[in-house]
C-alpha cells in the first residue's frame, strides 16, 4: 500500500508540456563533426566511416609504412590476435574506397582512431577526418590540394592566414603540414600558439605511388588530407585540456 500511494504521488503526467530547453549546440565534438562533414559534403565529397578494428596490412603496409616504423610499435598501438588492432587514424578508409570504386573517387572518412596515449593533449580515443581524391593521371595536382584546404580554413575559421610547410607522411609525397595564425592572439604571440604566432591545424600531400600500387591502382593521381576533430573543437572553443571533453563536466557542456 505505501509503495503504490508513493507511485501516485510520483507519477509522470505525460500530457504535461516539456520544459524550455537551452540553446545548446549539442557537444562541441559533435559540432564541430557536423560542421567539417556538412562543409565537405556540399564540396562533393562522399562521407565512409569504416571500421573501428582493422587489419594490419590495411592500418600500415598498404600505407607504406614498414614493419620497422615506430608508429606499429607495441607502445603505441592497441593490438589483438590474428593481426587485427583498433585503427591508429582514419587513413585505412582511403584503400578500402581506392579498392571498390573506380576513379574519380572524393571521398572522407570520418570516425573514432585510437593510440596508447593520455595526457593534456592526447586522449586514448580522437577522432578524425580523412580525405581523398583521385582520379585520372595529370588530373589532380597539389594546386588543387591546396585550394581546397584554404577554402575550408578560411570557411571554418575565417580571417586567417595559411601556412604551407614541408613535412613528412609515408603515404603522400610531396607532404605539408598547415598552419594558421593564432586566433587567440592575432600572431602577438601566447601561450597557445607558443608565442609563435601559428598554430598546426592538419596535415595533407599528395597520395604517394606505392599506396597506389597497393590499393591496385595505375595511371592515376590524387591528394590526401587529414585532420582532427579534437584539435579543431580546442582552437574554436577556447579549451586547453583535451581530456575535459571526455568528461561529462555540466559547466563546460552548458557553454555550447
Amino acid at each position: 500500500m505505501e509503495l503504490e500511494a508513493k507511485l501516485r504521488t510520483q507519477a509522470i503526467d505525460p500530457t504535461l508540456a516539456n520544459s524550455t530547453l537551452g540553446s545548446s549546440l549539442g557537444h562541441p565534438l559533435s559540432y564541430t563533426k557536423d560542421r567539417i562533414i556538412t562543409y565537405f559534403t556540399q564540396q562533393g565529397f562522399k562521407l565512409h566511416v569504416g571500421t573501428l578494428v582493422e587489419e594490419e596490412c590495411y592500418n600500415f603496409d598498404m600505407l607504406n609504412m614498414p614493419s620497422h616504423h615506430p608508429a606499429r610499435d607495441m607502445q603505441d598501438t592497441f593490438y589483438f590476435k590474428d593481426h587485427k588492432l583498433l585503427r591508429t587514424h582514419t587513413s585505412p578508409t582511403q584503400i578500402h574506397a581506392m579498392q571498390t570504386q573506380k576513379p574519380p573517387i572524393k571521398m572522407i572518412g570520418v570516425g573514432p582512431t585510437f593510440r596508447r596515449d593520455y595526457d593534456t593533449t592526447h586522449t586514448p580515443m580522437f577522432s578524425q577526418v580523412e580525405g581523398l581524391v583521385v582520379d585520372c593521371a595529370q588530373k589532380v595536382h597539389f594546386g588543387h590540394l591546396k585550394q581546397v584546404l584554404e577554402d575550408f580554413l578560411h570557411g571554418f575559421f575565417g580571417v586567417v592566414k595559411v601556412r604551407w610547410r614541408s613535412s613528412f607522411f609515408p603515404f603522400t609525397e610531396p607532404s605539408a603540414e598547415v598552419d594558421i595564425s593564432c586566433v587567440f592572439c592575432a600572431q602577438a604571440g601566447c601561450k597557445v600558439c607558443k608565442n609563435t604566432g601559428w598554430l598546426e591545424v592538419l596535415g595533407a600531400g599528395c597520395v604517394h605511388p606505392a599506396v597506389f600500387k597497393h590499393a591496385g591502382l595505375e595511371n592515376v593521381s590524387g591528394y590526401a588530407f587529414g585532420l582532427g576533430i579534437e584539435r579543431l573543437t580546442m582552437l574554436t572553443c577556447g579549451i586547453n585540456d583535451l581530456r575535459s571533453l571526455f568528461e561529462t563536466d555540466l559547466r563546460l557542456l552548458e557553454g555550447f
